[in-house]
């Protein structure tokens, strides 16, 4: 247990320090209330001053809000350098992929996929290190907690509910980032409306730290994929659990849904309860497979190969391809002779000069597999859209696909 250390009034204080993301405490603290400029308040932040709010609540939100704008004003978006050679050409849209987009967005697409490899992977790692130094920054406003998990400050909202499914049973006071607090606030309200998923055609509720299935399209890809057994199937890295719920609607008989955060594992749990499926869906808290096998083994990795730096990371990242490649490396032997892997994958990494096409090919031939199909959509999500977004180019032509996988 970590402690937060300051003076206030004159006494030496101290509080247990709370970080999901792990980082250490402040070493340099300053009571903060109204009367401090958002100007100085950020240029405090960013000298690594921590501000521990004693004001009024919504103020403090406010604050935050206006070193935000700080934050985002004073780092522009890193852009990857031009080159004369030609753009490859985007991938074709399968059927049910969304409309085309717009003509202007298409030659931005373009232009920006005219850069070298290593030059959008820079760009990719800059804007991850600049994303990082902003919240590291934006953090530094801390605010306390009571014994009973209460904020005491004026017109706090009742946050007790929510930071006991994150923490558990309050024991004591504590400080926590008015960042993490809010993130914490919002992540409750997600679990408790749900996700609406149409191929459940029902709702499927997140928690904390556990990624929500907001990008659909990878979920759709797995409702139409033909199946080639309904015997059986596992599900690696279950996270929410909902894939493996497509399944078990789609008739498979039994499946066995895998993942190692333990958070995912009691969210997936929750899920297929609320859902009925408890009968037909187990949920193991394991890395990668279940004993035995299956003839489907479905596996949704994380898209990008780089390190993550928060627990909701690890449904992004997958550093060193750790995942993709054990999942690929021990498919054929859980895999049933005639049986199936459905290895679902974004091509972002390939057009962030992340990783190339030839390597992935080169995975499948090394681990024993042969491609049977692959089946493609274009994304829906908002952020494909956000023409703010420093690698919007390379997502407007982001293509997700489902690769079907046979032993050779």
């Amino acid at each position: 247990m970590l402690e937060i250390r300051w003076t206030e009034d004159g006494e030496a204080r101290s509080a247990r320090w709370r970080s999901e993301n792990g980082s250490p405490p402040p070493a340099r603290v300053v009571i903060a209330d109204e009367r401090l400029a958002a100007a100085t308040a950020y240029r405090l932040a960013c000298e690594g001053t921590a501000l521990l709010w004693r004001g009024d609540f919504h103020a403090a939100r406010r604050l935050l809000r206006a070193m935000t704008r700080r934050a985002d004003h004073h780092a522009p978006p890193p852009r990857p350098s031009r080159s004369p050679s030609p753009a490859p050409a985007p991938a074709p849209a399968p059927a049910s992929a969304s409309a085309p987009a717009s003509a202007s967005s298409t030659a931005l697409a373009s232009a920006h996929l005219a850069a070298p490899a290593s030059s959008l992977a820079q760009a990719f790692h800059q804007h991850r290190q600049a994303r990082s130094q902003r919240a590291v920054t934006l953090s530094r406003l801390l605010v306390p907690l009571d014994p009973d998990h209460s904020v005491p400050l004026r017109r706090a909202p009742d946050v007790r509910s929510a930071c006991a499914q994150v923490y558990g049973p309050a024991t004591e006071a504590s400080v926590i980032s008015l960042r993490e607090l809010l993130g914490i606030v919002g992540a409750y309200e997600w679990r408790r409306r749900g996700v609406e998923v149409p191929a459940l055609n029902d709702r499927i509720h997140p928690h904390y730290g556990v990624f929500s299935p907001v990008r659909g399209e990878y979920v759709d890809l797995v409702a139409a994929a033909p199946l080639v057994s309904r015997a059986g199937a596992f599900d690696i890295g279950t996270g929410t659990g909902v894939l493996a719920a497509v399944l078990a609607r789609r008739g498979v008989e039994r499946v066995v849904a895998t993942d190692r955060d333990p958070r995912a594992v009691a969210c997936a749990r929750a899920n297929v309860r609320r859902l009925g499926l408890s009968g037909r869906v187990d949920v193991l808290e394991a890395d990668l497979f279940p004993p035995g096998r299956a003839p489907l083994v479905v596996c949704n990795p994380p898209w990008l190969p780089a390190k993550p730096a928060s627990p909701l990371d690890h449904a992004v990242y997958d550093p060193g391809s750790r995942m993709l490649r054990g999942f690929l490396d021990g498919l054929g032997e859980h895999l049933t002779p005639e049986g199936e892997g459905w290895l679902i994958l974004s091509d972002l990494a390939e057009r962030l000069g992340l990783r190339t096409r030839a390597e992935l090919l080169s995975a499948f031939a090394s681990a024993g597999l042969r491609v049977v199909d692959q089946l493609r959509t274009r994304p829906r999500h908002p952020r494909a859209a956000d023409r703010t977004d420093p690698l919007h180019a390379a997502r407007t032509t982001e293509t997700t696909s489902l690769w079907r996988l046979r032993r050779t």
